[in-house]
């Protein structure tokens, strides 16, 4: 075989048959190990939620809701949760539909004047009430003042309803603990108006029969009612701030560094309005003395984080709360009166001992200052994921994993 003219040799040509195939020269290739996308199994996952986001806040709230942390996201391959959701946020089409209520997010408007009347509503008409019964006074009959208050009282739940049904203290979400908050809210409330002197009778080993007409804490009545405007401003600030930590975020622990602060503030702006409010209705009705204030400061304070839970989606939580001072409440009356049969005398004592050195109100004030400290460990832990401030995640929040 002689070569050509130039001294070179020519490799022998090929044909398109002699080649190897692209899918057999790829198929000669070490596959890789793992997923080539792993984040497309999370996309079919979670499909609904990233289609109906509007932005990828509300995804990352989302999965944070499903059980998805920094550390979950790591195996996705992404520093954090927000952003495995920007990704998803960016792959995922928009639906159709996507441009629900979105625009309400809660905390990006109170609702001017009318949300702000509707707030004031439940202090109106219980001092309306107040109004009404000293107007008809002792020279009407027991029937006439109990048909009044009765009225009142009413007219006051109907007002309470509809201010926590509109404005930032709407709930998310209507679980069973929704359903069993409004019988502890109702208890609780009664005993700061009625329990301290039930109680101190009780311990007299009274009350005698017929019993006499009773005498409810006014004081403590219209301040509470008064007081669901600054609740109503506190959680407006609360969801304003903590959603604006939410954007300026870049990681689950930056959040919850954020927004601790401002759970803690916002508490301590309300306290210092109810308190203010429970002193001026002390000087025109008259005070209890600072036990009562201390007790009905304490039961303001625990329904305000209960509220604050439940808008932010952990109704459960809130209920759980007002049920043990409603426990602690009924537990003190129920020793008080089974004291009273034969060999359980001793019963009583632990009541006595707490009423003792402060009085009856002594026992809300315990029962409310526990059951609110325990909301508020609760909520420096629950309201500071991000599935706590989203515009509105799918399903009921739940607290940020260990």
């Amino acid at each position: 075989m002689t070569a050509p003219e130039g001294g070179t040799t020519r490799a022998p040509e090929t044909t398109g048959e002699d080649r190897p195939a692209t899918g057999e020269r790829t198929a000669a290739r070490p596959a890789r190990r793992g997923p080539a996308d792993p984040v497309r199994a999370l996309m079919h996952r979670h499909q609904k939620l990233c289609a109906h986001a509007v932005d990828a806040l509300e995804i990352a709230a989302g999965l944070e809701a499903h059980g998805v942390t920094d550390r979950t996201a790591a195996r996705f391959r992404h520093r954090d949760v927000f952003s495995l959701a920007e990704e998803l946020y960016a792959r995922v089409p928009r639906a159709e539909q996507g441009t629900r209520e979105a625009g309400g997010g809660r905390g990006r408007g109170w609702g001017g004047r009318c949300g702000a009347a509707l707030q004031l509503l439940p202090g109106a008409v219980c001092g309306a009430t107040v109004a009404a019964l000293a107007s008809v006074g002792q020279a009407a009959g027991p029937a006439s003042r109990t048909a009044v208050g009765a009225a009142g009282v009413v007219l006051l739940t109907l007002a309470v309803r509809l201010a926590v049904r509109s404005g930032p203290l709407r709930a998310r979400h209507h679980g069973a603990g929704s359903r069993t908050a409004g019988l502890w809210i109702c208890w609780t409330a009664g005993y700061a108006v009625f329990g301290d002197r039930l109680l101190a009778e009780l311990l007299a080993g009274g009350p005698d029969l017929p019993y006499a007409h009773p005498r409810p804490a006014v004081a403590t009545a219209v301040a509470l009612s008064f007081a669901v405007l600054p609740a109503a401003g506190c959680a407006h600030w609360f969801a304003v701030r903590g959603r604006r930590g939410l954007a300026a975020s870049r990681g689950l622990g930056e959040l919850a560094a954020r927004t601790r602060p401002l759970l803690l503030a916002a508490t301590a702006l309300f306290l210092g309005a109810l308190v203010a409010l429970l002193l001026g209705a002390g000087a025109v009705f008259g005070s209890g003395g600072a036990a009562a204030v201390a007790a009905a400061a304490a039961l303001g304070v625990l329904l305000f984080l209960a509220r604050l839970l439940a808008v932010h989606g952990f109704p459960e939580a809130a209920a759980a709360g007002l049920a043990s001072a409603a426990a602690l409440e009924a537990l003190a009356l129920a020793l008080v009166l089974s004291a009273r049969l034969p060999g359980l005398a001793p019963l009583v004592v632990p009541v006595e001992a707490l009423t003792a050195p402060a009085g009856p109100a002594a026992v809300p004030a315990v029962a409310c200052t526990a059951a609110a400290l325990g909301l508020l460990v609760y909520g420096l832990r629950a309201l500071t994921g991000a599935c706590a401030h989203s515009p509105g995640p799918a399903g009921p929040a739940r607290p940020p994993g260990p």
